[in-house]
C-alpha cells in the first residue's frame, strides 16, 4: 500500500483556520485542539486508504473523483480528490452547511 500526501488547497486551509478560530473565540481550546487531532487521524486515514471515502457528492454534483471523510467526533468533512502521486484536499466543510454551494465556491481546476 502506497502512502500518498495529502496536500490541502489554500480553500481547505482556510477552512480549518476558521473552525479552529471558532473554537477559540467560544474558548474551547481543547476542543480547537482535538480538532486539529482529528484532523491529523483523518488526513493519515485518506492518505492510506483514500478509496473508503463516500463518493455522494461526487454523485450529487457531478465531479468524478470527489470523496469526502467525517473527521471522528466532530462534525465535519474533508472533501478531497486522489490523483496518481497525492490526496488533493479541496475543502474541509462543517457537515450542517450547505455542502454543494461551499463546494462550488472553488470549482475544480
Amino acid at each position: 500500500m502506497k502512502i500518498k500526501p495529502v496536500i490541502p488547497r489554500a480553500l481547505a486551509k482556510r477552512d480549518v483556520d476558521e473552525a479552529i478560530t471558532w473554537y477559540l473565540d467560544e474558548h474551547a481550546v481543547q476542543a480547537a485542539l482535538g480538532l486539529v487531532d482529528a484532523l491529523e487521524q483523518a488526513y493519515a486515514h485518506i492518505a492510506r486508504h483514500p478509496s473508503t471515502g463516500s463518493m455522494r457528492y461526487a454523485l450529487e454534483l457531478n465531479l468524478p473523483g470527489l470523496r469526502s471523510w467525517p473527521l471522528k467526533n466532530y462534525p465535519y468533512l474533508i472533501f478531497y480528490v486522489e490523483s496518481t502521486d497525492s490526496i488533493d484536499v479541496w475543502r474541509v466543510l462543517h457537515s450542517q452547511r450547505d455542502i454543494p454551494a461551499w463546494l462550488l465556491d472553488d470549482p475544480p481546476a
